[in-house]
């Protein structure tokens, strides 16, 4: 195991699907890790056992609804991963109002980063909000942002996101989820976290990046699933309406020299085994 010789980083909203995997990679690879929680009471102990949480992790509470609450976790940090939360496709919340919520949260925390005037570059798990900045912002501070399409695979928070969920349709038996299957690109979690971690290192690393492994069609899913997973009743699909998604090609990334490990098999295999060995499958 590394030790402490590659700095301080944060991660905000370290108990989401995503931010929880790239604080295990960061700690793996030698990172010191500050990372937020909103709820003091949660039960964060998967964080907690992390292999070197006890000695590189702290854990601050913080809100996107005071972004002043970020100060003390970005003091000290070289980098910050700005981890949003993916919006779940069935979130009751307008878009229009987590939209805000996001941004003005977001400008607090680069706020809180210019001011500790230790952090060199902002890695941001994109949305809407990218558009509204330049890749360098004032005094110094770098802010690269990267949009991966659906993360799926392996999990260690304790509910089943819900990018996973949706992508187990079939396994699961909801069809209310199908819909949003139509053309699934999909990116494993760890190639996910492992491509945050590469934009931080990446001295050239400017505007935005996609991070995308595979692409299938629900009625290729159908048949891969049923031909890979004949334990399960996968439905036959010949439709193609529905959810589409467009213009997700990582090139820009891949060029840069980052691979994508994992394909649709490690995707499924290992997001499939993780259910079974949490009891949701």
């Amino acid at each position: 195991m590394a030790g402490n010789d590659k700095g301080v980083v944060c991660v905000t909203g370290g108990t989401g699907f995503l931010a929880s995997w790239l604080i295990m990679k960061l700690l793996q690879n030698g990172y010191s890790v500050h990372t937020t929680i909103r709820d003091i009471n949660r039960d964060i102990s998967f964080l907690r056992n992390l292999p070197g949480a006890s000695e590189r992790l702290q854990i601050f509470v913080a809100d996107l609804e005071q972004p002043d609450s970020f100060d003390a976790a970005v003091e000290g940090c070289t980098g910050v991963f700005l981890v949003a939360h993916p919006g779940a496709f069935d979130d009751k919340e307008p878009e229009e109002m987590d939209t805000k919520r996001r941004v003005n949260g977001a400008l607090g925390i680069l706020k809180a980063c210019l001011n500790a005037k230790t952090v060199k570059r902002v890695v941001y798990t994109s949305s809407a909000f990218t558009v509204l900045f330049n890749d360098k912002e004032k005094n110094g501070l770098d802010f690269v942002s990267l949009i991966p399409s659906m993360i799926t695979g392996p999990f260690i928070c304790p509910r089943c996101p819900g990018s996973v969920y949706t992508s187990l349709a079939m396994i699961f038996g909801d069809k209310d989820q199908y819909k949003n299957l139509t053309v699934a690109p999909m990116v494993h979690v760890d190639d996910a976290a492992s491509a945050h971690i590469f934009l931080l290192e990446y001295p050239e690393a400017k505007g935005r990046y996609i991070c995308s492994a595979v692409e299938i069609t629900v009625r290729e899913m159908s048949e891969f699933l049923s031909a890979r997973y004949p334990e399960y009743q996968i439905p036959k699909i010949d439709s193609s309406e529905g959810f589409k998604y467009y213009n997700l090609s990582s090139k820009k990334l891949l060029d840069s020299g980052f691979t994508c490990k994992n394909g649709l098999n490690e995707i499924y295999d290992e997001a499939i085994q993780c259910c079974k060995e949490k009891g949701l499958l």
